[in-house]
């Protein structure tokens, strides 16, 4: 069935029209076009509409880089070193997490993120417990709130890390593709191997994950050059650098997702870029966790595709891609000193398109063919007030505050509809959560 959408302004990605429409097919929740909406009505006739006559379309954004669980935990853990913080805020709690604990974290992430226009989210989950049940979980909890998901299902053997981490790469490899299997044909879920890091899974289980996103013919999701502390680990046992080490291992290609990418040296910038690797960037939990400032110029000079990430609920403690871009752009304007090195459409573009084609998902436009992800912003809004046709895309970036968001649709289903959530019962949602996290106190 098709439907029009009618909006005071549309933005399809790149260009901003006036009383713009969009078209969808909602039984294949896919955009059948987008543009003017004299020409649409024209060329489609009279259709089922939805108006919002005071808003601004767009493309949901792409959250590249989460750990939905890690909401239950968020507030613990707050203003320490990165080592006491993991400490604290996940060896101490995460292990008790059982499949409904993990769904209640992932509703709760999931709900927060739609309610700021996150259409899609890559979740790093390594909560395993020796088994598929809590991976389920988050599953669940991604159909249950109506947000696109691709899960990222991480490999970790380090012995370091609490049990309900660890697998064997045997198991690794074996309960992720059949989790991939399980998922397939579900048109908002995806399942990639995600090797925790060079500190937190061995060489072998990292080529082991690597192997199987050739098998599977995705992407794989890594964390990298995080924190001195991993740089200078992985130096004193190969003599090389994290990047330098992926490469030697063949783990560095089109396919790689790096996590971070904070301390690296210009010949791991010339690498990533040759090989054709992608970068998650998680700018606000960098700062919240005293990471460092990623090498914003040389990674974009090289070439390499770049998202943003919310990264997880202790480790930034928002999540919203909005907030991701303006910390992005304001990050690296005052750390060159230079106001032009960074500007709203490069962020903006990060958040959308960019963050959907690293995860090879037809979505991050407003465009006939991709999917019919997208959200509405109110332009009566304070924080947007004033604006005008050429500042309002800026705005967006740099003054906007999330309850300006108040329609999202994912897959051609409205999931947001007037700042309400249309699944879950949030009183629900929300009593649950202090439940469970009243015992850990």
């Amino acid at each position: 069935m098709l439907k029009r959408y009618d909006a005071a302004y549309l933005w399809d990605g790149e260009t901003l029209y006036p009383d713009g429409s969009l078209v969808i097919d909602e039984t294949a929740g896919r955009i059948v076009d987008a543009g003017d909406r004299a020409r649409l009505l024209r060329d489609y006739g009279p259709l089922p509409a939805i108006g919002w006559s005071h808003h601004l379309v767009m493309p949901g954004t792409v959250n590249l880089h989460a750990h939905s669980f890690q909401h239950l935990v968020r507030g613990r853990g707050v203003d320490q070193p990165f080592l006491a913080w993991r400490d604290d805020a996940l060896y101490r709690i995460s292990p008790r997490l059982d499949p409904e604990a993990v769904y209640l974290g992932a509703a709760l992430a999931f709900m927060d993120m739609l309610k700021s226009g996150i259409t899609t989210v890559a979740d790093f989950f390594y909560v395993h417990g020796d088994g598929l049940d809590n991976d389920r979980a988050v599953i669940q909890a991604a159909r249950d709130t109506g947000i696109r998901l691709v899960f990222a299902r991480t490999f970790y053997d380090w012995d370091g890390a609490p049990a309900a981490y660890r697998e064997s790469i045997e198991d690794a490899v074996s309960r992720t593709r059949r989790l991939a299997a399980e998922v397939q044909g579900d048109p908002r879920v995806t399942v990639h191997p995600a090797p925790h890091s060079l500190h937190g899974a061995s060489d072998a289980m990292i080529q082991a994950a690597v192997r199987l996103a050739e098998e599977l013919d995705t992407p794989f999701h890594i964390h990298v050059a995080e924190e001195p502390f991993e740089v200078d680990e992985v130096r004193a046992r190969t003599g090389l650098t994290p990047v330098a080490q992926l490469a030697h291992l063949g783990a560095l290609s089109e396919r790689t997702i790096a996590v971070h990418l904070v301390w690296l040296t210009p010949d791991d910038i010339t690498r990533l870029g040759d090989a054709g690797a992608s970068w998650a960037y998680c700018p606000s939990s960098n700062m919240f966790l005293a990471d460092g400032i990623a090498p914003w110029t040389g990674l974009r000079q090289a070439g390499v595709p770049a998202g943003l990430g919310t990264d997880g609920g202790c480790s930034n403690n928002r999540s919203s891609i909005f907030e991701e871009m303006r910390m992005a752009a304001l990050l690296h304007k005052v750390a060159n000193l230079d106001a032009t090195r960074v500007d709203w459409r490069t962020v903006l573009d990060m958040g959308t398109r960019a963050g959907a084609d690293i995860l090879r998902l037809p979505a991050g436009r407003i465009a006939p063919g991709r999917l019919a992800d997208f959200i509405a912003v109110d332009l009566t809004h304070v924080s947007l007030t004033p604006w005008t046709p050429d500042t309002l895309m800026a705005n967006l970036v740099y003054a906007m505050q999330p309850d300006a968001v108040t329609h999202v649709v994912v897959g051609g289903r409205p999931v947001v509809e007037a700042g309400r959530w249309l699944t879950l019962s949030w009183s629900s949602l929300q009593a649950d959560v202090t439940r469970w996290v009243r015992q850990w106190s």
